[in-house]
């Protein structure tokens, strides 16, 4: 329903339930739940924003979830997505863990890395590495995305893994093509999928 808000940041709460931003857009106050990281992020009140949001609906209420970053957004409604994960655990694993940091453990099924967090025991951390691993890397492309300016020294499957998140985090062929391109140029010989990820996700959040 709503893909973001852009806004002035009116108000801050941190409360035992969560923490919230209240953004003020066109006359009206949008509170949101954010993740304490993001919560963190935001020093001044009154400042410009531009945030990504999740509309959820509930039997007893209707709120919204918000994140300063399009990734996180993206990775927050994959994570919602599995059954046992709430928005409120979805919200502690962004605070312990960047996006590319989740995708990583995904690709590599690292699940002992996610009991770091708050609430994740090894069930839970293994469940979450399966289903994601499902929905994150079998998503099939009509045909393969041709990146340009790839050199011998960049491993093609960590480009391929990188490019099927990409592509089922939502984001268009062009834009995947065209981030990763100039991501590789910047990173080591046979960078991880996960380090392809994090640079190319620092260039598409541009």
């Amino acid at each position: 329903m709503f893909d973001y808000i852009k806004g002035l940041i009116s108000g801050k709460t941190n409360t035992s339930k969560g923490t919230y931003l209240t953004v003020e857009a066109g006359g009206i106050g949008y509170l949101l739940e954010v993740s304490a990281r993001d919560y963190s992020e935001v020093k001044e009140l009154d400042a410009e924003c531009k945030i990504y949001t999740v509309l959820l609906h509930r039997e007893d209420k209707m709120s919204l979830c918000g994140f300063l970053h399009r990734e996180d957004r993206d990775i927050f409604n994959i994570l919602i997505s599995v059954s046992g994960v709430g928005s409120k655990m979805a919200l502690t694993l962004l605070d312990e863990f960047q996006s590319s940091e989740l995708i990583g453990f995904v690709i590599e099924g690292n699940y002992k890395e996610l009991t770091r967090a708050k609430g994740v025991g090894p069930k839970l951390a293994q469940k979450i590495i399966l289903e994601l691993k499902d929905k994150l890397m079998n998503y099939q492309t009509n045909e393969p995305i041709k990146v340009t300016g790839l050199s011998t020294k960049q491993d093609s499957q960590a480009v391929e893994d990188a490019q099927m998140v990409l592509v089922s985090l939502g984001y268009e062929r062009e834009e995947i093509k065209n981030a990763i391109s100039k991501s590789v140029s910047s990173l080591k010989e046979n960078a991880s999928a996960e380090e392809i990820l994090k640079e190319t996700l620092k260039i598409l959040s541009m």
